[in-house]
């Protein structure tokens, strides 16, 4: 009988803690998403890095550009050097301090640009006979050339060539223009010209 007693409050408590166990509170919620002003500052850094990153690429290009025009101007440069024509004074096929400090410019180039192949092209004003003036225009690229040569310049870099009178610079019959068609020009036939900052 004792032990009925004690069994029904037992039940009894169970029942009461059962029920009560439904009315228990949830447990709290997890934490939140970010908050706007975290979402901001998560977008500004990305949109701050992508700038960045543009930013440097586009200096990259800039700085490529750059190198690649100062590049190119030095190119023509050397180019027009070596191109630079020299005259002579009548009937002469001697180098002239004039012409000196011409042919001086292109040695550095010349050194610089083992490849590079260069014609020169002996002229003449129209005054004596053609078969003279032949003559002239070649001992005047021949001049430049052994010029050239006494300087370390290999003689396979030159071919040398005269036109005598047949291709005027300045087509009048005048001092002035006597004195432009005396002269030896420079044609590039190959090879890669070298400035200094390429080495």
């Amino acid at each position: 009988m004792r032990i009925k007693h004690l069994f029904i409050p037992a039940i009894a408590a169970t029942l009461v803690l059962s029920a009560c166990g439904g009315s228990t509170p949830p447990p709290p919620p997890g934490p939140g998403g970010p908050t706007q002003a975290e979402i901001d500052a998560r977008n500004d850094s990305i949109a701050a890095a992508r700038a960045a990153e543009a930013a440097r690429t586009q200096a990259e290009r800039d700085a490529q550009r750059r190198e690649q025009d100062r590049m190119t101007r030095e190119q023509d440069d050397a180019r027009r050097t070596l191109e630079a024509v020299v005259l002579f004074d009548y009937d002469e096929s001697g180098i002239t301090a004039a012409a000196e400090r011409i042919l001086r410019t292109k040695l550095s180039i010349l050194r610089a640009s083992p490849t590079i192949r260069l014609r020169l092209e002996g002229h003449a004003d129209e005054r004596g006979s053609t078969e003279y003036n032949l003559a002239l225009g070649s001992r005047r690229a021949q001049s430049v050339q052994e010029f050239l040569s006494g300087f370390g310049i290999s003689a396979n870099v030159f071919t040398t060539t005269s036109f005598g009178e047949e291709r005027p610079a300045v087509n009048r019959m005048d001092e002035a223009a006597w004195a432009q068609n005396r002269r030896v020009e420079f044609v590039i036939t190959g090879g890669q010209i070298v400035t200094s900052e390429d080495d």
